[in-house]
């Protein structure tokens, strides 16, 4: 088992044992559905019923294993963004994104998908939201062309089995086209 295995099972234990709601996202969603690329950090997006939800996740995590600060949790909760945990044994980051209140986010929460990944059944988002993810997350940063060649690992991949017009309706709501446009034209 490889560290990265170790880690994920860890992870996926805590948090259903908690009833926290998750799903993986960023690189490893558009590895899982597109090209490989290397990463550091594992992003996952969850959704804590309740502060106290959010609170048994955090105590779950020893801190003789894990690097993780319970008042920053709950602060990223209060303002649905994001926290770190950093596994101590192995070195990789966990962020940890609140799912934002808006319809995309709980479109795409809902959408996410049971697959597995490195042997370890999790749920995932989807090609289509991981492709608007990572449209939106290169708009932000000001054009990324990371971002932009995970699109296209995707679409490459998954090609005539994704559901365009689910794409398009959020690249419209959420005026990505021009990175949509920029993201269909790079080449992996």
């Amino acid at each position: 088992m490889t560290e990265l295995q170790g880690l994920l099972q860890r992870m996926v234990r805590i948090l259903e044992g908690s009833g926290v709601p998750f799903m993986i996202a960023g690189s490893f969603a558009s590895t899982a559905h597109g090209l490989p690329r290397t990463t550091q950090d594992l992003d996952i997006v969850i959704d804590p019923p309740n502060p106290a939800a959010l609170a048994v996740m955090v105590r779950s995590m020893s801190v003789d294993e894990y690097y993780v600060d319970a008042e920053m949790a709950q602060d990223a909760l209060r303002h649905r963004s994001m926290f770190n945990v950093v596994d101590h044994a192995s070195g990789w980051k966990v962020d940890f994104i609140i799912r934002k209140n808006r319809e995309f986010s709980r479109t795409e929460f809902e959408r996410r998908i049971r697959l597995s990944l490195l042997d370890v059944p999790v749920f995932m988002a989807s090609p289509e939201d991981t492709i608007v993810a990572k449209l939106e997350w290169s708009k932000q940063a000001g054009g990324s062309e990371r971002q932009r060649r995970d699109v296209a690992g995707i679409l490459a991949t998954v090609a005539d089995a994704l559901d365009r017009g689910y794409v398009e309706r959020w690249v419209r709501e959420l005026e990505l086209q021009e990175e949509w446009a920029l993201a269909q034209k790079t080449s992996v």
